[in-house]
């Protein structure tokens, strides 16, 4: 292709764009000249803003759906640590109660008076006392303990918990430490045993917590053809055939496993004082 300056016109520069060569007037400014603007790539400012205001859009969009997801896990996990610790508590007091050793106490009241043996098991709606093979920290491998179950409030006033002690048991003086002496039941006319209340503490576990109530009840072996009678507080000398302990919580949650109503039996034959074999 021939350019304009072999044809002799003067005044005009030659360019090549692509393929083509294009003829632009020098006295023209560039900028407006249509020629090369068109020629031109690049971005505006608005369409730089708007770029930016999608891609936050997207950020905050992706941040929300993970935020969502998150705490939704988190949920989930809550529930099921949950589930598994009222399981687990479940089958902690199963235990504790399977482990049940009927052992004697030797109550020391106030005073110069005798020591006195004594079936030893404290049972009220909102305490209970006795020694069981079974331990949280040592489990069915360790000593004796003597478990201390007690209701208390429950954290800023809400519902209540169930609580837990232990200490090792050292022979009947050491269970005889919790007897304060005794006190005549009018109704029984029997001397019935009183004892200390439970202290918690520091060590003191937590087994349940927001329940509505938590309370106890004992079974009362019956001759037949009498039926069995559960009873709030034990005061025969000797000890019940079973344990009842009622939970309900405090908040309802179909997600979630209630605590269930425990009844547990013991297994106890043998009369308190009795020697058996030589």
């Amino acid at each position: 292709m021939r350019g304009l300056r072999d044809l002799g016109i003067e005044g005009f520069r030659e360019f090549r764009i692509g393929p083509c060569l294009r003829s632009v007037d020098p006295s023209i400014p560039h900028f407006l000249n249509p020629s090369i603007r068109k020629f031109r790539r690049g971005v505006t400012l608005l369409e730089l803003l708007l770029a930016v205001s999608l891609l936050g859009l997207l950020s905050t969009g992706i941040l929300m759906a993970l935020r969502v997801g998150v705490n939704a896990f988190e949920k989930a996990n809550r529930r099921l640590m949950d589930n598994r610790r009222i399981a687990g508590v479940q089958r902690i007091l199963e235990q504790e109660i399977a482990g049940f050793i009927p052992v004697l106490a030797l109550c020391q009241p106030y005073g110069d008076q005798r020591p006195t043996a004594m079936p030893f098991f404290q049972g009220e709606p909102q305490s209970m006392r006795f020694v069981s093979s079974f331990s949280l920290g040592e489990g069915w491998r360790g000593y004796a303990q003597v478990l201390e179950f007690q209701v208390i409030q429950g954290e800023m006033g809400s519902g209540v918990r169930l609580v837990v002690n232990e200490r090792t048991y050292a022979g009947p003086p050491s269970a005889g430490a919790d007897c304060l002496g005794f006190a005549r039941d009018d109704e029984l006319g029997l001397m019935v045993p009183l004892f200390r209340p439970i202290v918690v503490g520091p060590r003191s576990f937590v087994l349940a917590d927001r329940l509505a109530f938590c309370r106890f009840s004992f079974r009362e072996e019956q001759l037949p053809p009498a039926q069995e009678r559960w009873v709030t507080h034990w005061i025969l000398p000797r000890w019940p055939s079973g344990v009842r302990i009622e939970m309900a919580p405090l908040e309802a949650d179909s997600a979630r496993v209630r605590p269930m109503t425990l009844t547990a039996p013991i297994h106890v034959n043998m009369e308190p004082g009795a020697r058996y074999g030589r």
